[in-house]
């Protein structure tokens, strides 16, 4: 009976590599990271929909049954994004996008395989700093996000990775003390961190079982923490700047003549490496990434050591997300000087660039007789909404589906330009994302231009906040972090998933519609290219969304987004309107009514919504309030790109008061 049972067991095992059903959520994540990396060529067998890389190869894809447990997909030049689902792929335990174009400037992804054991992104064009899901990251033996362009100081975020055994930083612009849960890497053998500007000690480091550890082009010491401004002589224990070849000694010698003779190797070592520079000096020398990608193509193998004249740079003071006071951390507000072109700033300037082809339309063709029957002739008792380009109307139709029909005004389309309305059809059918409505059809019929959209049983966003009555009930804190979180997450989408980047411009509590668990779906995405910008900027100034730079010029960027945003998360915060004519003068507008009072932990609680009637964690509103302070910042560059918004508001809910048992319902975090 027991062979029968183990025989049994081996052949439905070999049918699940023959069969290859691959795991549904592996597969749509699959496709999402498709998309997001511009749907490459050189992905042999990938595909943006379905597909079955367990049973039909796909290029760099390893399976386990019907699992992906590993993605290889170093030096394929590829670009864009790593998506927004790679977190649900739970069997993924080997990652490896080194040595190609991804992140564009833009932060690594928070949502990232909860499982991995090794995770490489070397290589890259990634900034910001490492986002706190890594740090829950409890299998992972391996890191390597050197050759980027991350910076900020490190989070004491490392306690519970004690597995790792090698870790890479190098050739970022890090800065700050190590931090102390650094102490906690008890199998760490690895550790290069060469090339940043660390300062401070590594003390930290004493009690680990490191082998290997670099820490040149740092201002590091393993004595007290100079003075600022101090540097250290090389002869006082210091970790000197220039010096290539500071890498820790484990084996410490007991007697005066072993040091002795350590030391004049040491210095015969220092002398060969400086004519060693001096010789190679004239020479052309290779690109940092361009040394990274000839390291054999071993995961984790060590860069070779450059001999390279550097200045330290202090680091500078900036605003933690959490506190608001100055630090050097990791956080949302760009620096104010040598700042990273934007992608706003890369968008304004490509005016000349050709427009890519539009893609075939990804949505039904309905009849305009057919929106009528379901419609009722677009009567006002089936109308639940109006816009700036035009009406919405809730559409039933014989098999009991509900659509959400808009019938996009006339003067909104200029006559004879079904083709221009195409275009945009075409645009809105490519998007797909949980918090974005999604498209289902479209009517291009006698001079008439209507759009299909899922339908949300709980309506707008700004009816639940703006129109209560005694039958209503107000929503909780819960659900109003969760709707921001959702939000953010679909402008993250627009516009660093998408490419090119999608602006929304018409960002308002209205256009955030809530379904039956009150997740957000945002709506009106990809319509900019029909409506004029002067009839956005008129709307959006009457509503109190409109951005500063909106209202005196009429330019809008992707950060003009962001302070929308920033406005919907007051409304959340506050309950009331972005504009409030029957308020006191001073109290009118929302924006400047609260911004001076942000940072004041007595002035919220008595700005915070009365219908919350005080449940809510009072650190989390305070964090709550740090984002939207740094949204609705008058200067569009200070703004922080949604993607770390994203990361603010995910740290927001993971270090909550509240219980784990509500977040695990109400928020849906991954």
């Amino acid at each position: 009976m027991g062979t029968s049972v183990l025989l049994l067991c081996i052949w439905v095992f070999a049918m699940s590599f023959v069969n290859g059903l691959t795991d549904q959520a592996d597969v749509s994540a699959l496709n999402a990271l498709f998309g997001s990396m511009n749907s490459a060529p050189q992905l042999t067998g990938w595909t943006a929909n379905g597909g079955d890389p367990c049973g039909k190869p796909w290029k760099g894809v390893t399976c386990f049954g019907s699992a992906v447990t590993s993605i290889k997909l170093s030096g394929m030049q590829l670009s864009g994004s790593l998506g927004y689902s790679l977190n649900t792929m739970v069997s993924l335990i080997g990652l490896d996008l080194s040595n190609n174009n991804l992140g564009g400037g833009g932060v690594i992804p928070y949502n990232l395989p909860p499982n991995l054991e090794r995770l490489s992104l070397a290589g890259n064009s990634y900034s910001g700093g490492i986002p706190y899901s890594i740090s829950l990251m409890v299998s992972l033996k391996d890191l390597d996000l050197s050759h980027n362009q991350l910076r900020g100081s490190l989070d004491d975020m490392f306690g519970k990775l004690s597995n790792i055994t090698t870790m890479d930083l190098s050739f970022n612009s890090f800065t700050g003390a190590l931090p102390e849960s650094f102490s906690n890497l008890l199998n760490l053998s690895t550790l290069h961190l060469q090339n940043n500007q660390f300062t401070g000690t590594i003390d930290v480091l004493a009690a680990l079982p490191l082998r290997n550890l670099r820490t040149y082009g740092n201002w590091l010491s393993s004595g007290p923490t100079p003075p600022p401004g101090h540097r250290t002589n090389p002869g006082q224990g210091s970790a000197d700047w220039n010096n290539p070849s500071d890498e820790l000694i484990v084996k410490k010698s007991s007697s005066i003549g072993g040091g002795g003779i350590a030391g004049i190797v040491i210095s015969i070592l220092v002398i060969a490496a400086i004519i060693a520079f001096f010789l190679v000096k004239r020479k052309s020398r290779k690109s940092s990434r361009e040394e990274l990608i000839e390291k054999n193509h071993n995961f984790y193998s060590v860069p070779p050591m450059e001999f390279k004249e550097m200045i330290p740079i202090q680091p500078s003071a900036s605003f933690n997300v959490e506190t608001l006071q100055p630090v050097s951390s990791v956080c949302l507000k760009p620096p104010p000087i040598e700042r990273k072109k934007s992608i706003d700033d890369h968008i304004s300037n490509t005016s000349t660039v050709e427009k890519p082809s539009i893609s075939p339309i990804k949505a039904t063709t309905f009849l305009v007789a057919d929106l009528q029957i379901a419609t009722s002739s677009f009567s006002a008792d089936n109308l639940i909404g109006e816009g700036s380009i035009g009406r919405v109307y809730r559409a039933k139709f014989n098999d009991g589906t509900v659509l959400a029909v808009k019938k996009i005004n006339s003067s909104a389309i200029p006559s004879q330009s079904s083709n221009e309305f195409l275009d945009v059809v075409a645009n809105i059918s490519q998007l797909h994302h949980p918090n974005v409505t999604e498209l289902v059809g479209y009517c291009s019929e006698h001079g008439q231009y209507l759009l299909a959209y899922e339908f949300h049983k709980n309506g707008s966003l700004h009816d639940l906040l703006h129109l209560l009555d005694e039958y209503s009930k107000p929503l909780t804190w819960a659900n109003r972090i969760k709707i921001a979180l959702g939000t953010a997450r679909a402008l993250e989408y627009l516009h660093e998933v998408c490419s090119p980047p999608v602006h929304h411009k018409n960002l308002k509590s209205a256009n955030v519609l809530l379904d039956e668990e009150l997740s957000p779906h945002l709506s009106d995405c990809g319509l900019a290219g029909i409506v004029p910008a002067l009839e956005y900027q008129d709307h959006s100034m009457a509503s109190g969304y409109s951005a500063p730079e909106v209202a005196m010029s009429g330019h809008y960027t992707l950060k003009s987004d962001v302070y929308s945003f920033g406005v919907i998360m007051l409304e959340l915060m506050t309950g009331r309107k972005p504009f409030d004519s029957s308020k006191p003068r001073s109290e009118q507008s929302l924006v400047r009514w609260s911004a001076p009072q942000l940072h004041d932990i007595d002035a919220l609680d008595k700005m915070v919504d009365p219908s919350l009637e005080g449940l809510y964690p009072a650190k989390a509103l305070s964090r709550f309030a740090d984002v939207i302070a740094l949204c609705v910042q008058t200067e569009p560059e200070f703004r922080p790109p949604m993607s770390e918004v994203v990361q603010a508001l995910v740290r927001l809910v993971q270090r909550s008061n509240m219980s784990k048992r509500t977040f695990s319902r109400d928020l849906s975090l991954p």
